[in-house]
């Protein structure tokens, strides 16, 4: 996990131009700078707090976690269960997943960009291509062409011949509609039947004409029978894993 932070922060800090990576001193005094050297290092702790406000945000639009979090919504929906799970405890789950399927991408990212710039075995812009390869890989194995091409054409750019000269830039936005589309997609599959089970009990019901009882009470404990004789969530979770690429 803290490698996968340190990858994301890596290619945060790239986002901004640094040329060099340092850890100034902290000084809370509202006084003028007296030299350029300073300035540079206040600017430098603004940066690194903006990246760690940011690292959220990196870590929903570069990962697995927007598709696992939309899937479970829409199972919750489906189930019919209102707030059970909790919202908290989809999310923090969702989040789980995410580190446990990009953890291999952010050790690579790590040993292969981060490990050697910090020995200071390669230069920063080497260790930022290095680092942002196994992320760039991982988002377009996952991405449409046609979302590529969409963001593509809206930057008037040629398709470029290899990974490394798709621009981050394209990339993150073409990924982030890719999983969007495949979680409502696999949300649809995960409603039908469920649905079938709400329209059985529904017709089920006006046949005995008990139409001012809401189906939606008789078919839940139904829903969540089934949903637990199928070991649902093993299901639905060794499914998602493996749905991504």
């Amino acid at each position: 996990m803290i490698r996968i932070i340190m990858a994301f922060l890596a290619l945060g800090l790239a986002a901004f131009g640094a040329d060099t990576v340092t850890i100034p001193t902290v000084n809370l005094s509202l006084s003028a700078p007296d030299s350029a050297q300073q300035l540079v290092s206040s600017l430098n702790v603004v940066v690194i707090l903006t990246l760690l406000f940011l690292a959220p945000s990196m870590v929903l639009v570069m990962t697995t976690f927007t598709r696992f979090v939309i899937v479970f919504g829409f199972l919750r929906q489906a189930l019919g269960t209102q707030q059970v799970p909790p919202t908290q405890l989809l999310v923090m789950l969702a989040m789980i997943l995410t580190f446990f399927v990009m953890e291999p991408i952010g050790t690579k990212a790590y040993e292969q960009g981060i490990k050697p710039y910090v020995a200071k075995k390669i230069g920063y812009e080497e260790a930022f291509t290095r680092t942002a390869l196994p992320f760039k890989n991982f988002m377009i194995r996952n991405t449409r062409e046609k979302d590529l091409a969409l963001f593509l054409r809206i930057r008037k750019m040629k398709n470029p011949k290899t990974v490394a000269a798709v621009p981050l830039s394209i990339v993150v936005p073409a990924f982030i509609i890719s999983e969007m589309k495949t979680a409502f997609e696999i949300g649809f599959l995960l409603f039908l039947p469920f649905l079938v089970i709400d329209m059985v009990v529904a017709s089920i019901l006006m046949s005995m004409g008990m139409m001012m009882l809401p189906p939606v009470m008789i078919s839940l404990p139904f829903k969540i029978l089934v949903f637990i004789l199928i070991d649902g969530w093993n299901l639905l979770i060794g499914n998602l894993i493996a749905s991504v690429k």
